[in-house]
């Protein structure tokens, strides 16, 4: 694994997953290789309740309703499609669940407006064709239809923004379960195996690129995942998470709880700023995910370990947060400048701490960019 820019969930928690099936004695779905017992327990962590005889971290930070659902639909013959804003864990939930319920988490296709029926269908290696002719030899299949014939999850990433025909090509594979290649004459019918289903992704602010058809969504199960703003929740997911970053840069920096508290109120207070703006104008372009302050705080991170002193700073996490979220020129920049003086100036005068340096920092970020 120490080779891997990225390992998938499966490698990365091979051990892990090959403990919990040892003691694993809950009845199975299908081919599954954990209960839904087990899988829950995978994403979302173990309890003292769950008498286990370690502990199994959380991977997942959300509502357990959420992750009980998702794993109750996989477990009938509907697809899963899970909704939520930019940065809010939508794919790596459907990663966990992919790697705990078959070990395989790479079947992905990726919706774009350029893909096509092929990528969700199959193929064919031309060669071969030229060579020896159609037949299943020489066909291609695509992550869905290599998930229908292992009896695997297999992952549409972005699906409204796949155009329309791409998605009613779904509706076949989710209602009938095979997948017809009349180009063969023979063998000419893939069938789905027991364990087969569809976890789909959509980004809620992609609403009116390319909507559903009311039969595609019928074959769908809805999971709407809404953006963390619990404080507690959130500094758990930015811990988890920067802890990772940590070991795969083999950075050795502790990162002040002062200066997380720092980086959570910032985003709390933008957000709230966006919730009572009155056009998109007055909006950073930026969703203010949690994804995002995990982005802002790996960015100071680095810098401060490469560049710095190697700590991190408030000056350098303000430069950070600016740098990140301001994508619009001049806009943005004037979002984050009137922030900066009409909340973080008044609150760094009456509780200092980190924050005047703060402050400092996010007005020199501004000053180089303007």
């Amino acid at each position: 694994m120490s080779d891997l820019l990225r390992a998938p969930a499966e490698i990365k928690y091979a051990e892990e997953l090959d403990w919990l099936e040892s003691v694993d004695d809950n009845p199975k779905p299908f081919s599954w290789r954990l209960s839904p017992k087990m899988v829950r327990l995978f994403v979302l962590g173990s309890e003292r309740s769950d008498g286990l005889d370690r502990e199994i971290a959380p991977k997942w930070f959300g509502d357990r309703s959420f992750v009980e659902r998702s794993i109750v639909t996989l477990a009938s013959d509907r697809g899963l499609l899970i909704i939520g804003d930019p940065g809010t864990g939508k794919s790596w939930l459907a990663e966990l669940l992919s790697a705990a319920i078959c070990r395989s988490s790479t079947l992905v296709v990726q919706g774009t407006a350029g893909t096509t029926e092929d990528h969700i269908k199959y193929s064919w290696n031309v060669s071969m064709v030229i060579a020896k002719g159609q037949s299943r030899e020489s066909m291609i299949p695509s992550p869905i239809m290599t998930a229908m014939e292992t009896g695997a999850i297999g992952r549409f990433e972005e699906l409204t923004r796949s155009t329309s025909d791409v998605q009613d090509a779904l509706i076949s594979i989710l209602s009938e379960k095979y997948i017809s290649v009349p180009e063969l004459d023979s063998d000419s019918i893939v069938f789905a195996k027991p364990g087969f289903s569809i976890i789909a992704t959509a980004n809620s602010r992609d609403r009116g690129v390319n909507d559903l058809s009311s039969a595609l969504k019928r074959r769908f199960n809805f999971v709407r995942i809404s953006v963390v703003t619990n404080k507690k929740s959130e500094a758990e997911i930015v811990r988890f998470r920067t802890e990772e970053l940590l070991r795969r840069h083999r950075i050795e920096l502790d990162v002040p709880p002062t200066l997380l508290d720092v980086l959570l109120q910032s985003f709390a207070d933008l957000r709230a700023s966006a919730a009572a703006a009155g056009s998109d104008d007055e909006k950073l372009e930026s969703a203010l995910s949690t994804a995002e302050q995990i982005g802002v705080l790996e960015d100071a991170i680095l810098h401060g370990n490469f560049f710095g002193e190697r700590s991190l700073t408030a000056h350098t996490l303000a430069s950070s947060l600016v740098g990140s979220l301001a994508r619009r020129e001049p806009e943005d920049l004037a979002i984050l400048n009137k922030y900066l003086h009409g909340v973080v100036e008044p609150r760094s005068r009456e509780e200092g701490g980190s924050w005047p340096e703060f402050l400092e920092g996010g007005r020199e970020a501004i000053a180089t960019l303007s």
